[in-house]
């Protein structure tokens, strides 16, 4: 059963009353920000409590509308904002355990009371099917945003314009959706939070993961590519790529990259030595088999019809 959708807000301890996450809407200064969060994370003991909360919820709030990201796109090359990061651990360090106000039949939770749910209104443009969906605070859903149930959206993430989040879908914390991608039923978008350096799990505009799929390990899918159902990624999947000739991995803090508009669906590789081969066993790997032409297109269009 998934969790309820709670749409609504009570301030943590120690926030400030009448202010969302216990900060007022005003231009954020994302410098002082950042150096309040770097200074309190690196505290063995936080000296300042409420302060360090108070920072905590400036930070949601900014996440939230999208002022600030855990990663962002400079020059093609995709960025980690580290202190962001530091930010959400030190939301968990300073919070404290409380009631979650359930939704219809009465369920009732326990988490960090610096991290409550996403309030929603009919005004942000998002789409959340009734059936058991939760979005944290501190993630951002942008207008048309469609959210199948149930559903789960961990803080840091940012979810673009006309995305679709399936059902049984995970998006993890900090994971970064852009516009138009399609996460289908039962795949899970794995959240990279530590180490803070690490880049996130990133999907490109008009990315589309079939269903019960899985990419994890800050890797990047680019623009326009397609991952068929079953296919899963992470930071030591070999990627073969039957078109052009290329095997793709993670190097170093060089995360694994599917190429823009590459068809990827599920293989698997012999093993060559010792008892595996002797067994006649293969590994699952993920295989490139063509990129995006007016055929897949056309087949990708229908997808907007759910929307």
């Amino acid at each position: 059963m998934g969790l309820p959708l709670v749409v609504g807000w009570s301030p943590p301890a120690g926030g400030r009353k009448g202010r969302p996450y216990g900060f007022s809407r005003i231009k954020l200064r994302t410098g002082d920000l950042e150096r309040r969060i770097d200074a309190f994370a690196a505290q063995p003991e936080i000296a300042d409590p409420a302060a360090a909360r108070f920072a905590v919820g400036e930070l949601l709030e900014a996440l939230d509308r999208g002022e600030v990201r855990a990663a962002e796109k400079q020059e093609g090359h995709w960025i980690v904002h580290a202190w962001v990061k530091r930010g959400i651990l030190l939301a968990f360090r300073v919070g404290a355990i409380a009631p979650v106000a359930g939704g219809p039949g009465g369920f009732s939770f326990l988490d960090k009371d610096t991290l409550p749910l996403k309030r929603l209104a009919v005004d942000s443009g998002v789409r959340i099917v009734p059936g058991g969906t939760a979005v944290r605070a501190g993630s951002h859903i942008a207008p048309g945003v469609t959210i199948m149930p149930p559903a789960y959206v961990n803080v840091g993430a940012y979810v673009d314009s006309g995305a679709m989040i399936d059902s049984n879908a995970l998006i993890g914390s900090c994971a970064q959706i852009g516009r138009r991608v399609h996460v289908s039923a039962g795949v899970q978008i794995g959240g990279v939070l530590e180490p803070v350096g690490a880049l996130p799990v990133i999907l490109e505009d008009d990315v589309l993961v079939g269903g019960n799929g899985g990419v994890y390990e800050g890797t990047v899918v680019r623009e326009r590519a397609i991952l068929a159902a079953g296919v899963v990624l992470t930071g030591a999947t070999p990627v073969y790529d039957l078109v052009r000739r290329e095997v793709y991995r993670r190097d170093g803090d060089r995360p694994l990259e599917i190429p823009e508009g590459a068809v990827v669906v599920p293989g698997a590789r012999a093993i060559r030595r010792g008892p595996g081969a002797d067994w006649g066993l293969s590994l699952q790997t993920p295989v490139i088999v063509k990129y995006r032409d007016d055929k897949t297109d056309g087949a990708v269009r229908l997808e907007e019809l759910l929307r």
